[in-house]
């Protein structure tokens, strides 16, 4: 991670001459992937009645996070808690990867636009469902025909844009951080220092800031504009009930 002269990720393995390759943002994913299904298997063990331990930790995560879809989406839209809560919980982990030295996944485009890609599905999704095929083309042109291209360019912009403002964001942080471990180590160095007192000691609030509080900033960002966007085309159907 503290790598500054390689801003992409490490290609892990390669498959032959194919082109083919698999890069550290994939394996990191699926390992965060792993832990999430080892963590929600185990909290969800010998589950009973009356909550005690674990499973009261659990239930709170559950609560805390149906909770928040229903106050951001509606009830309507609880079905959807579920990839809200695992999107939000993953991304924080993904997004934490630089607090145990490793590259944050979310520092890769390819993580962030795949990310990026499933909310504009699920956006669309939702709005053929609301107004179906034909309504959502005439919605798409009003209230003039010869806006249909330019409402076409601002679906197409949304997760271009969504994948980039995470990227970015995660991206500036192992930079910074990069440079600080960079310059520190040259000044430990050119001191004479036996122990790196300076890069043990100073980059301290640097590392909460960009690899706790800007991880869980950035992943509640990116959760709450898919669950806005995607209550904004069930909106439509509310008001459309109430006519």
């Amino acid at each position: 991670m503290h790598d500054v002269s390689n801003v992409g990720p490490r290609i892990i393995f390669r498959f032959g001459d194919s082109g083919v390759y698999v890069t550290e943002s994939v394996v990191f994913g699926a390992i965060v992937a792993l832990v999430l299904i080892v963590l929600a298997l185990w909290l969800t063990r010998n589950m009973k009645a009356i909550p005690t331990g674990k499973q009261v930790f659990a239930e709170f995560i559950v609560s805390t996070i149906y909770n928040l879809v229903e106050g951001t989406m509606g009830k309507k839209a609880l079905n959807y808690a579920p990839y809200i809560g695992t999107l939000f919980i993953f991304l924080i982990l993904g997004n934490m990867l630089g607090l145990f030295g490793f590259r944050p996944i979310t520092a890769d485009v390819n993580t962030t636009f795949a990310l990026a890609l499933i909310t504009f599905c699920l956006i669309q999704r939702q709005a053929i469902k609301t107004y179906g095929v034909k309504g959502k083309l005439k919605e798409m042109c009003e209230p003039y025909a010869f806006m249909f291209p330019l409402k076409i360019i601002e679906q197409i912009s949304f997760p271009i844009s969504l994948g980039f403002r995470l990227f970015g964001n995660i991206l500036g942080g192992v930079i910074v951080m990069a440079l600080i471990f960079t310059g520190l180590g040259s000044l430990c160095h050119s001191l004479n220092l036996p122990i790196p007192l300076l890069e043990a000691v100073i980059p301290l609030p640097a590392n909460a800031f960009f690899d706790i509080f800007e991880p869980i900033l950035q992943a509640f960002i990116f959760t709450m504009l898919t669950m806005v966007f995607i209550s904004m085309e069930m909106m439509v159907n509310d008001h459309g009930d109430e006519e």
